[in-house]
Order: C-alpha cells, then sequence, then structure tokens
C-alpha cells in the first residue's frame, strides 16, 4: 500500500496537579479554546475540549504522524506555560504526572463530544475520582490504584 491511513479517535482525561480546583470560570472556556489549537496544530482535530474545575477531557482524532505520548506532552507542558500567564492565581498551576487516554468508537464520538459539553451537570453527583475510576472499569485497564493519583 502506498499510503499510511489512519482514522483514529480518542478520549484523553487527564487533572491539575492533586486534583486542584484551579480551571474556574474566569478561565475555563479561554483555557478549552486553548487546548483545541495546541491540538489542531498537532494535527489532531479536536472535537471538544471541556472540563470540570480539576480536570479536562479531551475528544479528538489522532493525527498518524504524533504519538499519544507526545501529543499529551506538548498538550500539557504548552497549556500549563500558558495559563500561569493568566494571572498571580494561576502561578502554581500544574497538571497531574499521568493520564488517561481511550479508543473511541467513530459511530460513538458524538455521544463522548456530549458527555464533555456536559460535564459542570455531570460532577453534581459523581466527583472526577469516581468519573476516572469509572472509565478505567469500563475499558478493562489493569490499574494500582496507589498509583494513579498524585
Amino acid at each position: 500500500m502506498a499510503q499510511s491511513l489512519s482514522q483514529v479517535y480518542v478520549h484523553i482525561v487527564f487533572s491539575t496537579k492533586h486534583r486542584h480546583p484551579l480551571i474556574d470560570d474566569n478561565i475555563s472556556e479561554e483555557l478549552w479554546a486553548y487546548i483545541g489549537g495546541i491540538c489542531n496544530g498537532l494535527e489532531c482535530q479536536p472535537f471538544r475540549v471541556g472540563g470540570h474545575d480539576d480536570h479536562v477531557h479531551i475528544c479528538c482524532q489522532l493525527s498518524r504522524k504524533i504519538t499519544q505520548m507526545k501529543l499529551l506532552e506538548e498538550v500539557k507542558k504548552a497549556s500549563s506555560k500558558w495559563i500561569k500567564t493568566k494571572g498571580r492565581r494561576y502561578s502554581n498551576f500544574y497538571w497531574q504526572d499521568g493520564y488517561g487516554i481511550f479508543s473511541v468508537n467513530p459511530h460513538e464520538t458524538d455521544r463522548v463530544v456530549e458527555y464533555i459539553k456536559n460535564q459542570r451537570e455531570h460532577h453534581r453527583k459523581r466527583t472526577f475520582q469516581r468519573e476516572f475510576l469509572a472509565f478505567l472499569k469500563k475499558y478493562k485497564v489493569e490499574y494500582d490504584e496507589r498509583y494513579v493519583w498524585d
């Protein structure tokens, strides 16, 4: 085959360091847009970026030109550096070291996008920790909870 073709959709989830609630209404929409721009710049078309006070969700198409690890490294590094320029409140902003990245059936991207859109409502009933552990269970990811949180 002469061409390299790819169609990989992913749902990415990661939190602020120690899940500090630093993503407030003053910064959230601008942060989501900024992260979407980073994804676009890496040829990973974002369908939706959103989250809540202490974490972010990204639904995007993974470019065939970048590894998962490199995408996450660039998104976290650039967005953390950017948010620190937004005021004193954010001067000690950091993302957690780890992340979750899960494959998405192309026919279910709309469902993931809707899930991300409703984060504020969703987290009135469930913490980030419970949400993330539910993802690990759903995707049958083996883990040791001692090493999931930082």
